[in-house]
């Protein structure tokens, strides 16, 4: 496994960079601060390592990992420093295991290595690795445990994401080699994956809310509820999950109950709906005893402390009744806020909620300060503490800092150095539009992903507001954000092959038996066609015969549909309407279609192609206009723009999208670009046959960015877009033609414009010098190698 994640990170330069940063800043972090920083709740952990009691304010878990770690560092006067060092490694590896989650389950490198991003550089999850705090470890459990839960899902070879895998329904079950992995997790990884988050309760007891979403995933794992061989599989794996997970967590409460006499998980629980109910409790209008009118803040609701103060310290009742504890009353007492004031608490949990996605990080009334997460120019100490004395004790030395590391940290964290709340909230709302998508295939491993993060912050949110207790969702929401993404962007069909396939040479094949060895004049209008029988007459109807040049002369004008797949008359009514046709048999989409006609035009002697679609939203009288910069030898790919001309627009997201995918074409390019899916186009036919096309459906922007990636003159003309005249679009929803569109868009730049060395060749080439020349033509036509 360590061989094979070593290649994993290899074969992904950016996330090797990515991950070489995190190493930096760890290094500097665990130098900066020596040898451990210490919250106030490191001296709880410390003070309780060799006497593990289990009834303290903090569960025990995270003394049995500290026991082994600072006993052997204290070998080489390191305990503290050990910790730490092996806590930042933890901070890599949880980096490292998310981009293999990511890969596994067909996100793109790109954004496998973007994910990692939140957790190896963010400032507050390198403050809280140098911290003695069991954070970190709590992190890790857990997605080991999503690991477990999510492998069955992962491609079987290396290189083929899943999503290029997708196979018809009745056909899925070869998508996996072993027929039982069909069925979801095995019996033994659910076992494992309980035991897991059952050890990390004792860490973080916030963890136990996970088991919501452990346990749903078991339910809905490759559900087939049909299949009583599922169902079978299911019942087997949920009872292993629950079984591990019930024997290790009730171990520990027997423990603790041997100890204190009553049933739990730390001391904590009843100070803790406590300190929430003190809060938002209406003292003069609940119905309560002599005792709890005690416990009931005696101070207006704005002026309270927060619930941190109210958990830690709060009133007392004194005298105490006889066979009762403080416990017990402060337990009462927030049953019967909760009771009586339901929605108070829920919109106090709900408020706190949402300030983990705010865009920065501040500090609203009452929270627990954000100052004790930030790192400081100087060792930072607590009042009743004693930090010396604990470095001493176990690594020989007193507190000390490097001034130029601690400044450049603070510098880091205080300007932008970590993730913005805004971005996590996206990334959360990703991750549930996959978990609805049912084509992407990843619909529950998107919401149990998803479902582990908002639990865990939730969750906290329950308790207090605090930006520490934030810090899960640096590793599962953008996980859930890429798992969302191959959910929406899962392809329908593969990658095609390259030209001519065996449904291209059919096609040409059965051209030649129809029409012989027809030659085309210099310019062919390509129209790609599938189901559009209602449609496609009145284009071909206005379709020109001729169209004026700039020079005064006219160009002869023929059109060739590629019907891709039809299973309607497309094809007939194309052959009344005295145009060509071109039938594929296989519907591959709008890019095969499109690619066939522009070959099956050029090399039947067509200088240049137009392209237009078969529903009539683009004028065809403009196709002077549109033509006019490639006869005067101004350029040698041209297209529309909805921006620059006009726009009847019957969508707002589309609209907003259109403007979004042009900025973010322009940046990559940098040129400036306003529409990058506008149908009606034209070029020169040895720039559409020399262009590597591989697209079968949002092909639009793979042309444009693959055209200028070989150094094609590009020029954009105003142009209209009418509303469609019949049918309705293929293209899907707004939210997965955008995500689709932007994967095409990102991994075209990757591919010609980043990892290929020949494009860019022709790219300065054609820069230095293209007049027009022939050398400059046949380089532009020579076709790319797959």
């Amino acid at each position: 496994m360590a061989r094979r994640l070593v290649r994993l990170v290899a074969a992904n330069r950016l996330f090797s960079i990515f991950l070489a940063l995190g190493l930096i800043m760890r290094i500097i972090t665990w130098l900066a601060y020596q040898p451990a920083m210490l919250y106030i709740d490191s001296f709880r952990y410390i003070n309780n390592l060799y006497s593990l009691c289990v009834d303290g304010l903090n569960p025990v878990g995270y003394d049995l990992i500290l026991v082994p770690l600072i006993s052997i560092g204290r070998l080489f006067n390191s305990g503290l420093a050990l910790t730490t060092a092996v806590q930042h490694l933890l901070g890599l590896a949880i980096a490292i295991v998310l981009y293999r989650i990511s890969r596994g389950l067909g996100a793109p490198k790109i954004v496998s290595a973007i994910i990692t991003l939140p957790v190896l550089l963010d400032a507050y999850q390198l403050h809280i690795e140098q911290n003695i705090m069991a954070e970190i470890w709590s992190d890790a459990i857990l997605l080991g445990a999503l690991w477990l839960l999510l492998a069955w899902k992962f491609r079987r070879a290396e290189g083929i994401p899943a999503r290029h895998r997708l196979r018809p329904k009745h056909d899925r079950d070869h998508d996996h080699d072993d027929p039982d992995r069909r069925y979801g997790p095995l019996p033994w990884q659910a076992a494992t994956a309980g035991a897991l988050i059952a050890f990390n309760v004792p860490i973080r007891i916030i963890g136990l809310v996970v088991a919501i979403a452990f346990f749903g995933y078991l339910i809905l794992a490759g559900a087939r509820w049909r299949d009583r061989i599922w169902w079978k599989k299911m019942i087997k794996r949920v009872v292993a999950g629950a079984v591990a997970f019930a024997v290790l967590l009730g171990s520990y409460m027997i423990v603790f109950r041997i100890a204190t006499g009553g049933w739990g998980l730390s001391a904590a629980s009843s100070d803790v709906l406590y300190g929430r109910a003190a809060t938002v409790a209406k003292c003069n209008e609940l119905d309560l005893n002599a005792n709890l009118t005690q416990l009931c803040p005696n101070v207006p609701l704005d002026q309270r402390d927060g619930v941190d103060a109210y958990t830690h310290s709060g009133s007392k009742v004194e005298p105490l009744p006889e066979g009762t504890t403080q416990e017990q009353l402060r337990h009462e007492f927030g049953m019967t806020v909760l009771r009586h004031q339901p929605f108070d608490l829920i919109f106090a949990v709900l408020k706190d909620f949402a300030k983990g996605f705010a865009w920065s990080r501040t500090t609203s009334h009452n929270d627990v300060p954000l100052k004790r997460w930030q790192f400081e120019h100087d060792y930072t100490r607590w009042e009743a503490t004693d930090a010396n004395a604990v470095t001493q004790r176990f690594d020989n030395t007193d507190p000390h800092v490097i001034g130029a590391f601690t400044t450049f940290l603070r510098a880091y964290q205080l300007h932008g150095g970590y993730t913005r709340g805004t971005f996590l909230a996206f990334a959360v709302l990703l991750g549930l539009a996959g978990a609805i998508r049912r084509r992407g295939g990843l619909r529950a491993e998107s919401l149990v992903t998803v479902g582990f993060g908002l639990l865990l912050v939730g969750g906290a949110a329950g308790f207090e507001f605090s930006w520490r207790y934030q810090l899960p969702g640096l590793v599962f929401f953008p996980l859930a954000a890429a798992i969302g993404f191959s959910a929406l962007t899962a392809r329908k069909r593969p990658a095609m092959a390259a030209y001519p396939d065996a449904t291209d040479q059919a096609a040409l094949q059965r051209f030649s038996e129809q029409y012989g060895e027809v030659r085309f004049p210099e310019l062919v209008v390509v129209i790609a066609a599938y189901n559009e029988e209602k449609g496609i007459g009145p284009v071909l109807d206005r379709m020109p015969k001729t169209c004026p040049t700039p020079d005064g002369r006219s160009l002869d004008v023929a059109t060739v549909v590629v019907v891709d797949g039809a299973s309607d008359r497309t094809a007939e009514v194309v052959a009344e309407h005295d145009a060509y046709v071109c039938v594929a048999t296989d519907n591959r989409g709008q890019g095969g279609a499109l690619r066939l006609g522009y070959h099956l035009a050029a090399d039947r002697g067509a200088r240049y192609i137009v392209t237009t679609d078969a529903d009539g939203q683009y004028e065809i009288d403009e196709l002077p206009e549109l033509l006019e910069p490639i006869l005067t030898d101004r350029a040698d790919f041209v297209t529309g723009s909805r921006r620059l001309g006009s726009e009847e627009a019957d969508s707002q997201i589309r609209w907003v999208g259109v403007r979004v995918f042009a900025t973010l074409a322009s940046i990559l390019t940098r040129t400036k670009i306003t529409d990058t899916s506008f149908g009606f186009r034209a070029m020169r036919a040895e720039v559409a046959q020399g262009t590597l096309l591989t697209e079968p459906q949002y092909q639009a922007s793979e042309l444009l960015l693959g055209v200028m990636a070989r150094g094609a003159r590009v020029v954009e003309v105003p142009l209209t877009m009418r509303l469609r005249n019949s049918g309705k679009s293929k293209k899907g929803g707004s939210i997965t033609y955008g995500a689709n569109y932007a994967r095409v868009m990102i991994g075209t730049w990757l591919r010609d414009w980043v990892g290929n060395r020949a494009t860019r060749r022709l790219r300065n080439a054609a820069r230095s010098a293209h007049s027009g020349s022939t050398a400059a033509e046949e380089e532009l036509s020579t076709p790319q190698p797959r």
